[in-house]
């Protein structure tokens, strides 16, 4: 019988994991972009014209060149995509990344007549922010640095609350900003 090795703590700072295919993360993504779309399909274009060219002036294979560049546009197109994503490592919100270190919450806001919501997240006082980073003009439905407008539908404080309990410190607060203030979120919303 041999014996299993035992799970990695949420919290050990390892790279994101994938259960049965899926990435263990909560993730937020912006509305369809034309532009990014475009950006896609134009990599992607000039990849496979790209492998054209070295196969004819080459004498190479095409396809290795296709298969070498595809995770590259996967992985534009999804940052591109991405408005607020969580995992085991900490957060990104809109082209920002912060260390779990770094943040001290979320703040979530859906204020009533928007179909968008918002999500800021405020950092820990006494912890510097990364180089170059600068905070944005602040908005009216949160009183957060740092925070991304994201389509009312898009956002599941549930599954939100629930992936970060088991990925974000236990000492981050997840709370809802309205009229009346912050309180502390719960699934129900």
């Amino acid at each position: 019988m041999t014996q299993q090795p035992p799970p990695p703590t949420p919290h050990s700072g390892a790279a994101p994991t994938r259960r049965r295919g899926r990435w263990e993360r909560y993730r937020v993504t912006h509305p369809f972009s034309p532009r990014a779309q475009l950006g896609l399909w134009g990599a992607i274009a000039g990849t496979v014209a790209l492998a054209a060219l070295l196969g004819w002036a080459l004498d190479m294979k095409g396809g290795v060149v296709i298969v070498a560049a595809l995770p590259f546009i996967v992985s534009w197109f999804e940052t591109q995509r991405t408005a607020f994503q969580f995992d085991v490592t900490g957060l990104r919100i809109g082209g920002l990344s912060l260390p779990w270190d770094a943040v001290d919450r979320i703040v979530v806001a859906t204020p009533p007549h928007g179909t968008d919501a918002v999500i800021g997240v405020r950092p820990r006082s006494g912890v510097p922010l990364p180089p170059g980073v600068v905070p944005q003009p602040p908005h009216p439905a949160v009183s957060a640095p740092f925070h991304v407008a994201v389509p009312r539908h898009k956002l599941d404080l549930a599954k939100m609350l629930g992936k970060a309990r088991r990925y974000a410190p236990e000492r981050l607060r997840i709370v809802v900003a309205d009229a009346s203030g912050e309180r502390p979120a719960t699934p129900a919303g």
